[in-house]
């Protein structure tokens, strides 16, 4: 497969940079927009249901205790933090986001929301991403009251950013119902149009915010994960209509991350074809060294795809051989495969360059 490592070369790769990133990236500061793929807690602060504070989430993490995060472990933001070589960023609204601690950065993104303020309206308290944008306001008014407007503009402009939004627009919006609101006022082509221009607006906005280097992640293969399997196919194969949706989606963002560029003179925003390199491994999925990539490790039903994942739910004793953790996530492994092509990836997966790029430019700045 094109582009594709052995598990030497990754375990190899991770440890090689695990080992240079520190010192080339220490003082940079972090932040993190979106939606559940890249949660670290914030809603375990809220009153909904889009949370994933109970056992066994977390059943990997360092602590082995939930943590919010909608994984057996580490997440991406996580990965990413390590490769830059920081600590991980806390959730906006945890009470230890505080002094010192705020110069690493922050992470304001929601389970259950999207591009869209009617996406995950069925989760009622998330922090959508228009709030999200006024949290990250309020957050540079506190680290000027430590460290002056000055610094903090520079904090924000020299910081990397993440935005990971575009999943729930269709799963849990356009999707969600039969002859749904959405799908009613739109064809489905029209539809991708219509958020992707909303998109440009938001990403816009954070660079207003001073966001200068912001690694946009598109949307997965949306219908081969185990929830869409259980419920669309029991054969196995990716849910078509979804599989059409993420086809029209990823290809625009692209393009008009690739016009917001060319209208502000730099490459501010990276498009990370998060696609490409799950199917990398939904198509192989021994190759990476999975034993399935259609079966969840926790949750009931075919492939383990209906419901929440709980204590009740079917538990596989090894996550490292499950692609996906539970009916929408994928595993720790997985998400540190995906890590890897965010920091090495060929312009496939990351263009206009991949993180490891970004970070000998700014390294020369």
């Amino acid at each position: 497969m094109e582009n594709s490592f052995t598990l030497v070369t990754i375990f190899g790769l991770l440890f090689t940079l695990g080992n240079v990133g520190p010192q080339a990236e220490a003082a940079r500061a972090f932040f993190v927009f979106g939606d559940s793929l890249v949660d670290n807690g914030n809603n375990n602060y809220l009153a909904t249901t889009a949370r994933a504070d109970a056992y066994p989430y977390g059943i990997d993490y360092p602590t082995h205790r939930a943590t919010g995060r909608f994984s057996n472990g580490l997440n991406i933001p996580d990965l990413i933090s390590e490769q830059i070589g920081s600590e991980p960023t806390l959730p906006y609204l945890s009470p230890e986001l505080n002094g010192q601690r705020l110069l690493i950065g922050a992470n304001f993104a929601s389970a259950g929301i999207g591009i869209l303020n009617d996406t995950g309206v069925q989760f009622v308290n998330i922090i959508r991403i228009g709030e999200q944008l006024q949290y990250f306001r309020q957050y540079q008014q506190r680290v000027s009251a430590l460290i002056g407007p000055e610094q903090t503009q520079r904090l924000v402009n020299e910081a990397l950013v993440l935005m990971t939004l575009g999943g729930n627009d269709f799963v849990n919006n356009y999707y969600l119902v039969p002859f749904s609101a959405r799908s009613r006022q739109f064809a489905l082509p029209d539809y991708v149009v219509y958020i992707i221009s909303e998109y440009r607006k938001i990403l816009l906005r954070l660079y207003e915010l001073g966001a200068r280097r912001v690694l946009v992640t598109g949307t997965g293969p949306l219908g081969c994960v185990p929830a869409e399997l259980a419920q669309h196919n029991r054969a196995g194969e990716c849910a078509i209509e979804l599989q059409r949706a993420s086809a029209l989606f990823n290809p625009q963002l692209a393009e008009m991350l690739s016009g917001l560029n060319n209208e502000l003179g730099a490459d501010i925003f990276v498009a990370v074809n998060t696609n490409e390199m799950h199917m990398d491994w939904i198509n192989n999925p021994q190759q990476f060294g999975f034993v399935t990539s259609k079966i969840a490790c926790c949750g009931q039903g075919p492939y383990n795809g209906i419901g929440l994942c709980t204590i009740a739910s079917n538990l596989c004793p090894n996550r490292d051989i499950y692609a996906f953790w539970d009916p929408f996530h994928p595993s720790e492994r997985a998400n540190r495969l995906i890590v890897q092509q965010i920091i090495t990836g060929s312009t496939k997966y990351m263009l206009p360059m991949n993180l490891s790029t970004i970070m000998e430019l700014d390294s020369r700045v």
